[in-house]
């Protein structure tokens, strides 16, 4: 079973990056919030709230099924993982995302992906992202 990343309480989210800071860091070894597997943005409009723009682990990812070379795998229950090694860069599951979420590291040539790792949680210091852990097939979160 997958785990699964959600934003359930963007509500308390007060913009620090934290999140994609640890991601960027632990990831992708980087000190760039342009360089991490979440974008947390503005929500739009007069609000002031925030959205996550976060890997959704689809049932049926479309980001690996247009990957000619398998470089994207779908995983059991849902999302895709990357075999860097296999990527050659045509950033067709870029296109192929349903929701838009993945981005384009034109230095690494690589997209950016959401390994499910929970690392962005840890860093939340408001509990605004949560990532389901797989128990026995019931879902929990941490």
């Amino acid at each position: 079973m997958t785990r699964k990343l959600t934003s359930p309480a963007m509500s308390k989210c007060i913009l620090c990056y934290s999140c994609m800071l640890a991601c960027a860091r632990v990831n992708y070894r980087s000190h760039s919030v342009t360089r991490c597997a979440l974008k947390i943005r503005t929500a739009g409009g007069m609000s002031g709230k925030y959205a996550a723009d976060i890997c959704r682990s689809c049932e049926r990812p479309t980001c690996a099924y247009v990957c000619p070379t398998g470089a994207m795998a779908a995983k059991d229950g849902g999302g895709a993982r990357l075999i860097k090694s296999k990527c050659i860069g045509c950033q067709k599951c870029v296109e192929a995302c349903k929701i838009n979420y993945l981005q384009f590291d034109d230095e690494l040539k690589l997209p950016l992906m959401c390994t499910h790792c929970g690392i962005c949680v840890k860093f939340c210091p408001h509990g605004c992202i949560k990532i389901s852990e797989p128990k026995d097939g019931n879902g929990g979160e941490i």
